[in-house]
């Protein structure tokens, strides 16, 4: 069961009985039903009442709602409100645009647009690449989805999907100083999509794609990375396969394995299942074996889809077909990125002497994180509630501040190896519950920038 946490915060304002057991007797009947009392604050203060904002974690929506009937349940107490804290930050958004040039007077309004502007669009005419350096392009990412896979929330459409691409905005701000805007497209067609991107990207200096279902996206990013002149970035490939990578390299050094060792069992073959594969294959695993929804992946199995395929012919050395539990068997490494509570004590029990699992699936992991530590030297899960937490946010910051400062037109494989190495090297000695940094390490983002930038090389650097 999880526990509770920030994402399900209330805030119930009640009116209570004054006494001087008020307080008490409202967190033990928060306390009574599972929530967790994070403030209490008197709003209002009568001789016989008291108005009380009482604040919360709670597990999910039905919890919150437990919580607030164990409130109203108590003699003499009235619940006026409640507010969802998650909501009430969401509300008007979460970003917004501010101007870096202050417009005092006529003198700056002259500089900043007409006349003096004018000046400035021709420079860019006379030499496109100027837009590099004298526009927002400069440092501007756009974080595109159509809203076909948001979170593990499935197809929810451009207009559902902005709450995270608007986090996603913030995030890249916060962390790698990168001014990012989300670009929702209402329409899930291929082809409309590049499109639209294209003729979007003069405005940005590098694209983001978000939270678009496979196998769709693999074409969108391919195609996109011929026609564009800017790097494209799939974050659910890239950002996750970045940050698997560097926390397995540490993850084998508190173990004593060598990757060359390893059998490797990843399951779920999406976007990022797919990246995550693609870049072991640079570190010579031993075996890999890919599984989905069908069981594991092997050239004979028959409907594989061109994802598949490919996926086929990088994995299974031993054409082994089967079920998970069968891919479990004698396995070093499982990475899951697929589905909730698909394996327990038993698979895990037949997997090698110090087996690494990392349980990436959210909010529920493939296998409980409790259990796998009975069984497992060392895991990790998706969850910031649990050691080693596997978090995209250790990359796509710094990875796009490389490319920005690098004025890279694309992104390849020996950048993603630089940031996933930059990653690990953060964490100068791990042991089993730290094999990546905090997300809120400052040293991270710039690390991984540098590391990306002394991997760009001159032909893939846009001409000055």
């Amino acid at each position: 069961m999880p526990v509770p946490g920030p994402g399900y915060a209330i805030t119930a304002r009640v009116e209570v009985p004054a006494s001087a057991s008020a307080a008490g007797d409202l967190a033990v009947a928060v306390g009574r039903v599972g929530g967790v009392v994070t403030a209490f604050d008197v709003v209002e203060a009568q001789t016989a009442t008291l108005v009380v904002d009482i604040s919360c974690n709670a597990r999910d929506e039905a919890h919150a709602t437990e919580i607030t009937d164990a409130l109203e349940a108590l003699p003499g107490v009235s619940v006026r409100k409640v507010s969802d804290r998650t909501f009430l930050l969401h509300l008007g958004g979460k970003i917004e645009v501010t101007s870096k040039v202050s417009l005092r007077n006529r003198d700056d309004l002259s500089r900043a647009y007409t006349p003096g502007v004018a000046r400035v669009c021709q420079a860019i005419a006379a030499n496109p690449a100027d837009a590099r350096r004298l526009t927002i392009k400069r440092n501007t990412v756009a974080v595109v989805t159509d809203g076909s896979a948001v979170l593990g929330l499935g197809n929810l459409g451009a207009a559902a999907a902005m709450p995270v691409m608007e986090g996603k905005a913030a995030l890249f701000k916060r962390f790698g100083n990168v001014d990012a805007w989300p670009v929702c497209l209402d329409t899930q067609d291929t082809e409309e999509i590049i499109r639209t991107v294209q003729i979007l990207a003069p405005a940005y200096g590098g694209i983001n794609l978000e939270d678009i279902a496979a196998p769709r996206c693999f074409e969108i990013e391919a195609r996109l990375r011929e026609m564009l002149d800017i790097p494209v970035f799939h974050d659910d490939q890239h950002g996750t396969a970045i940050v698997v990578l560097g926390a397995l390299r540490n993850a084998l050094r508190v173990v004593g394995k060598k990757l060359t060792d390893c059998k490797v069992v990843v399951c779920g073959v999406g976007a990022a299942g797919s990246a995550i594969i693609r870049l072991l294959q640079s570190g010579r695993p031993g075996d890999v074996l890919a599984v989905d929804i069908d069981g594991i992946v092997h050239s004979g199995r028959p409907g594989l889809d061109d994802n598949l395929v490919n996926i086929a012919g990088q994995t299974n050395t031993h054409g082994v077909a089967g079920t998970l539990a069968d891919a479990l068997v004698g396995a070093d490494v499982f990475i899951g990125v697929s589905a909730p509570n698909l394996f327990g004590a038993a698979e895990l029990a037949t997997m090698a002497k110090d087996a690494i699992v990392f349980a990436l699936a959210n909010p529920d992991p493939e296998v409980d994180p409790a259990v796998a530590l009975q069984h497992a030297a060392v895991v990790a899960t998706g969850r910031s509630d649990y050691p080693n937490q596997i978090n995209n946010v250790l990359a796509f910051p710094g990875v796009f501040r490389g490319l920005l400062d690098a004025q890279a037109r694309d992104i390849t494989d020996a950048m993603l190896l630089a940031a996933s190495a930059a990653i690990a090297d953060v964490v100068p000695e791990p042991n089993a519950s730290f094999i990546v940094p905090s997300v809120f390490d400052a040293t991270v983002a710039p690390a991984v920038a540098e590391a990306v930038r002394q991997a760009t090389s001159k032909k893939d650097v846009a001409p000055v």
